[in-house]
């Protein structure tokens, strides 16, 4: 399970001209599932997304995390972040989880978050073609892997 997360000002998806999801101060989470990934993945990750000290404190350095400022999350899928692209200019997708898996997981991570933030997040719409607007705050922009936890 990959995830790109971006701390925001605000943040908002669109579908077929509706918004699906906006907040203001948070963070913008753009997941991609692989066929592989199991429960154990979004608990580990949703842990690490709540609980990241990329926010400022009262001295301008990164302490507080999402939890600690009562911010928002905007979760959005999506299955390009397991793009291949060793051959050839056209990437391939083989590694992204079908829906059978995808669906499941990704509402799992929605739950998950939900329970950790103890509150409703902002969503896109699985599968959809989605249009996203934010404005990165710092900017500040971090990648997680779950198959590579030591480093992270």
């Amino acid at each position: 399970m990959r995830a790109v997360v971006q701390r925001v000002s605000k943040a908002s998806c669109k579908v077929d001209n509706n918004i699906t999801g906006q907040i203001d101060d948070g963070l913008l989470v753009l997941l991609g599932i692989e066929q592989e990934d199991v429960v154990d993945d979004v608990k580990w990750l949703a842990q690490k997304i709540v609980n990241m000290r990329i926010f400022g404190d009262d001295n301008g350095l990164m302490n507080r995390s999402v939890l600690d400022i009562e911010g928002n999350v905007l979760l959005i899928s999506q299955f390009t972040l397991f793009a291949q692209t060793k051959k050839g200019n056209r990437p391939s997708f083989i590694r992204a989880a079908k829906q059978l898996v995808a669906v499941p997981l990704y509402e799992k991570m929605i739950e998950e978050l939900e329970f950790l933030l103890n509150k409703k997040i902002a969503t896109g719409v699985f599968g959809a073609d989605m249009k996203i607007s934010l404005l990165n705050d710092g900017p500040v922009t971090i990648m997680m892997n779950t198959k590579d936890k030591e480093n992270y």
